[in-house]
């Protein structure tokens, strides 16, 4: 996707944060549920939520947007054959994001991101 990725920088170099993002993204589609920082889970929210909305529109191009934005070619064949058609009925909204609290160490605000059912 050449589109911009992310909103914040979160303290990292782009190419940096572009590929942590594409792993969180691809983690979440995977086990459906992901720990993170607060702002890191909204920024992988905002792309979780379109890569979800590629895979409901189930065309060979957006295929292949989701194969240039997730990291396994796995977690496009769960996108498009199993998380697409529980979310048929649903227009957005398919994340949600929990917080935690601080992170003992460092007292980063602490957040769960998980596919809704």
């Amino acid at each position: 996707m050449r589109h911009r990725i992310a909103g914040r920088k979160l303290s990292r170099p782009t190419a940096h944060r572009m590929l942590m993002l594409r792993g969180q993204v691809t983690d979440l589609l995977r086990f459906e549920s992901l720990r993170t920082t607060d702002a890191k889970a909204r920024e992988v929210r905002r792309m979780a939520e379109k890569t979800i909305t590629l895979g409901k529109k189930g065309t060979l191009h957006s295929r292949r947007r989701a194969l240039a934005l997730l990291t396994d070619e796995g977690v496009v064949r769960k996108l498009f054959d199993e998380l697409a058609p529980r979310y048929e009925e649903r227009n957005g909204g398919y994340t949600r994001i929990v917080k935690l609290g601080p992170r003992k160490g460092d007292a980063a605000e602490m957040a769960v991101i998980e596919l809704v059912p």
